[in-house]
C-alpha cells in the first residue's frame, strides 16, 4: 500500500492524534497521504438547525473550506494547514476556529492571509468539502478518522498517545492487514479506568480551546463529566 486518503475534521481530537501517527508512517515509508474532509458539524446537525454551509462562519467547516482553497494551489499547503490547526487546538488549547487566529496560522505556514477571505467568498469550496464528506457517507462511514486504502474504507484507528517509530509501523501493518480482509468489520479494546484518565488528560487542551457543544448522534455530550466518571466519549459515535 503506497497511498492512503485520510478524511478528517480539524476540530476532532481523535482524528488529530491519528494524523500524527500517519505522518510518522509517512516519514518512515514514503507513504502518500491525501488529506480529505469530513464534517462532524454536518453529520451531527440537529434537525431544524442550519447546515454548516448556510452559515457565514462555521468552525471546522470554514477551516476546511480554507484547506480546500490551499489544496488547489498545493496539497502540501493543506498538509501544513491541518498540522497548524491541530497543534493550535489539540496541543496548545488555542482557538484556530477564531478567524483572527486562523489568519495568523495561514501566515505561519507561509500562505497569504487573504486566502481566508478568498476561500469564504468562493462557493465552490463548499462543494469541495461536501464532496469529500459525501464520499465517506456513501461508503457507510460516519465519523473521523476515516481512511480509504484503495477502495477499502476503514474507521480509525482511534488513538491517544500515537505510536512512533517501529510501533507506528506495527500499527500500519495491522491497519493494512484489516483492509485486506473486507469481512472483518470491527476490533475494539475495552477501556479501563486508567484509559479513561489518560483520555481525559489528552483531551484537556481541546476542552480548553473549543467554543461548541460536543455531539454524539444528535445527543449533547458533556465530555468532562463522562471522563470524570470513568466513561470517556466513544469516538465510534462520530467523535467529539
Amino acid at each position: 500500500m503506497d497511498a492512503v486518503d485520510f478524511h478528517f475534521d480539524p476540530m476532532c481530537p481523535f482524528a488529530y492524534q491519528t494524523s500524527l501517527w500517519i505522518r510518522d508512517v509517512r516519514a518512515q515509508t514514503g507513504l502518500t497521504v491525501n488529506w480529505r474532509f469530513f464534517s462532524l458539524e454536518e453529520v451531527n446537525r440537529v434537525e431544524g438547525k442550519k447546515h454548516p454551509w448556510e452559515r457565514d462562519w462555521s468552525y471546522g467547516w470554514s477551516l476546511m473550506r480554507i484547506g480546500a482553497a490551499l489544496r488547489r494551489v498545493d496539497p502540501t499547503l493543506l498538509d501544513e494547514w491541518y498540522r497548524a490547526i491541530g497543534h493550535e487546538l489539540h496541543d496548545l488549547g488555542g482557538k484556530p476556529h477564531d478567524p483572527t487566529v486562523a489568519r495568523s496560522l495561514l501566515a505561519r505556514i507561509g500562505a497569504d492571509a487573504a486566502v481566508l477571505d478568498a476561500a469564504l467568498a468562493d462557493p465552490s469550496t463548499h462543494d469541495e468539502v461536501r464532496a469529500d464528506h459525501q464520499r465517506v457517507l456513501d461508503a457507510g462511514g460516519y465519523g473521523v478518522p476515516t481512511l480509504f486504502l484503495g477502495e477499502q474504507c476503514l474507521f480509525g484507528p482511534v488513538l491517544i498517545d500515537p505510536p512512533k517509530g517501529a510501533a507506528a509501523l506495527t500499527l500500519w501493518t495491522v491497519v493494512t492487514g484489516m483492509a485486506a480482509l473486507p469481512h472483518v468489520y470491527e476490533l475494539q479494546r475495552p477501556k479501563t479506568a486508567a484509559d479513561a484518565e489518560l483520555i481525559g488528560r489528552s483531551l484537556r487542551p481541546y476542552l480548553d480551546g473549543r467554543d461548541w457543544v460536543s455531539m454524539n448522534r444528535g445527543e449533547v455530550v458533556d465530555v468532562e463529566a463522562l471522563t470524570a466518571a470513568g466513561s470517556p466519549p466513544d469516538p465510534n459515535r462520530h467523535g467529539v
